[in-house]
């Protein structure tokens, strides 16, 4: 069974991004803390991260940034990471990218668009 790690700051009671992911019988973890979701890629690096660009205690490009570090460290198999923006920005994207990001995601997105970005990435 997959991994996937879904770091998110909103009510993730209410994600939708959750509900999508089990229809792929995903092992799912979910957290808004950016320490937590870096401990727990120490402890397993997951199959699948997806980082929400917005958080209140790390965003999403430190987290990018962190993880780097730790998978250069730890792990040679990258994760497939999925960055969620809140608007097209070009810019941001780049630097997800740069940072290891395999693909970007304008918020909010449906399972198609969810699907494709699996796909396309091998994930699926």
């Amino acid at each position: 069974m997959k991994k996937c790690l879904v770091l998110n700051d909103e009510n993730i009671a209410g994600d939708s991004t959750c509900d999508y992911l089990s229809a792929y019988e995903f092992d799912v973890d979910v957290t808004s803390d950016g320490e937590e979701a870096l401990s727990l890629c120490e402890q397993t690096m997951p199959d699948v991260i997806l980082v929400d660009c917005k958080m209140s205690k790390m965003d999403g490009q430190q987290f990018l940034e962190r993880l780097a570090i730790l998978r250069r460290a730890r792990y040679s198999q990258a994760p497939v990471i999925l960055f969620c923006l809140d608007k097209t920005d070009v810019e941001a994207m780049g630097r997800a990218v740069w940072s290891g990001a395999t693909e970007c995601l304008v918020k909010p997105f449906d399972a198609d668009i969810l699907d494709f970005k699996l796909q396309q990435s091998g994930v699926i």
